[in-house]
């Protein structure tokens, strides 16, 4: 049983600033040298990169969830076994 769910575009998001944060140590480092606007780029990709992953999440679990509300409506509605059709 899954304690909440898993949000993929949170992780993308997350992976995105790791790889700017370690671009930016290696660059205080010395290790390389990039000009700062070529961080610009990377930091508002990975936010599209992101928005991209959770709307494509949203529209998954909808689907799937309206597929098992669905599936659970085949059954033979409660009142119909008699019980409750006579007062």
């Amino acid at each position: 049983m899954l304690i909440h769910e898993f949000r993929p575009g949170r992780a993308v998001a997350g992976l995105a600033m790791l790889g700017l944060a370690a671009g930016y140590a290696g660059d205080a480092a010395g290790a390389w040298h990039v000009p700062w606007t070529f961080f610009f780029p990377l930091f508002f990709g990975g936010l599209w990169l992101a928005a991209t992953v959770t709307w494509a999440a949203y529209m998954f679990r909808r689907r799937r969830d309206a597929r098992k509300l669905s599936a659970e409506r085949t059954e033979a509605p409660a009142s119909t076994s008699g019980s409750q059709a006579i007062r």
